[in-house]
């Protein structure tokens, strides 16, 4: 077969079911002549047979290594495995290395170290600088479902209980009809429902948010949506702790800004806020503005209970935040297909990508953090 290689090489991060390309998507690039090759995978969501059937090429996991040929653009969603060998190819990935984040170096350093090259899903732009591809709304979506099971779970299981861990999804209506249930015997006894405020509730993630809200019925009046207009005057805010139940927070962070919450506005005796989901999840960020936990929480134990802080506001009711870094996994099929639609468009043009706007900036930018390594660390092998 000939055409521009497209490698998918299978996620090895435990509990990543996504993936950047799906059999829809492969179909369009074959299609279109591209040359797709598909790793299989025991965690994706899309199963081998899936892929085979759209006349994808089918290889062992992790085969790309020494089996792919130069030429060929190796794809994927989650950082590449801890290891230290150079890179040869052109990657299209989150690697997670362009921020200065721990370890960035060795992580940067192998592509020049091979001759390869990185391609950074993360900012991939359009012409206004808007991400190509993102998982903003899935993210939303899915911070909401949790953040509204935990309210419900914490009326119907009391404050000692915390949520129990959750796994994929296969669909979004399995999902809406899991928190429906739940929503309801919580809604007997607390006698309403909860009410929800959504910070960047205007951005993509934020109408995530909002909408799985929607989708579980709860009424457009226990919505509170905010965005810059509501923040703008800045935080921390105390009709966050004492007009809302939960509180998600769908905000890009970009600079350092005042809290949201924190240790004095929590402390109001008419604290109704009982759970905080930060789909952000800037933990370990300086800037974080939830400042009142420090655990990245997984699937397993989606909820750690705020015990941080010196006195909190009304202390029968429990509060428990939701800080999980890769949300979209809880619907993996579904934040896949939205995905990888959005960047088919981008791979389309790989097979000019001397003359595409977006891979030429993509590879600049990579250029541009190659610079900023020890010559050292960027020698080629």
């Amino acid at each position: 077969m000939s055409g521009t290689k497209i490698w998918l090489r299978a996620e090895t991060k435990p509990q990543e079911a996504r993936s950047a390309l799906t059999p829809t998507t492969t179909k369009a690039l074959l299609d279109a002549g591209y040359d797709v090759t598909v790793e299989k995978s025991s965690q994706s969501i899309f199963d081998d047979e899936e892929y085979a059937a759209v006349g994808a090429r089918l290889v062992e996991e992790g085969s790309w290594v020494k089996d792919a040929p130069k030429d060929t653009y190796i794809l994927g969603l989650k950082e590449l495995p801890e290891d230290d060998f150079p890179l040869e190819h052109v990657h299209i990935s989150f690697a997670h290395c362009y921020k200065k984040q721990a370890g960035w170096e060795k992580v940067l350093s192998r592509w020049p170290r091979g001759g390869g090259a990185l391609l950074d899903l993360e900012f991939l732009t359009d012409e206004k600088g808007r991400r190509v591809a993102a998982f903003g709304y899935s993210a939303g979506y899915a911070g909401s479902a949790l953040a509204i099971k935990t309210w419900a779970w914490q009326y119907t299981h009391g404050k000692k209980e915390p949520l129990p861990g959750e796994k994929p999804y296969a669909s979004e209506g399995l999902l809406i009809a899991s928190v429906k249930e739940i929503l309801e015997a919580g809604k007997k006894k607390a006698g309403r429902s909860p009410k929800v405020l959504v910070i960047g509730a205007l951005g993509r993630c934020g109408g995530g948010a909002v909408q799985f809200a929607k989708d579980v019925g709860i009424p457009d009046a226990d919505i509170i949506k905010w965005d810059l207009e509501e923040t703008k005057k800045g935080g921390p805010f105390k009709e966050i702790v004492e007009d809302a139940d939960i509180f998600i927070n769908c905000i890009y962070l970009s600079a350092k800004i005042p809290p949201f919450v924190n240790a004095e506005t929590l402390s109001s005796p008419k604290r109704t806020l009982s759970v905080v989901c930060d789909v952000s999840a800037d933990t370990t960020n300086p800037h974080n503005p939830i400042p009142i936990y420090n655990i990245t929480t997984t699937f397993d134990k989606p909820t750690v209970p705020v015990t941080n802080i010196a006195s909190v506001g009304n202390p029968d009711l429990p509060l428990d935040v939701i800080s999980i870094d890769h949300l979209p996994s809880l619907l993996p099929r579904e934040s896949s297909e939205m995905f990888s639609t959005a960047l088919l468009p981008s791979l389309l043009q790989l097979k000019d990508r001397e003359n595409a706007r977006v891979w030429k900036q993509a590879e600049e930018l990579f250029e541009q953090h190659v610079a900023t390594l020890p010559e050292e660390l960027k020698k080629r092998e």
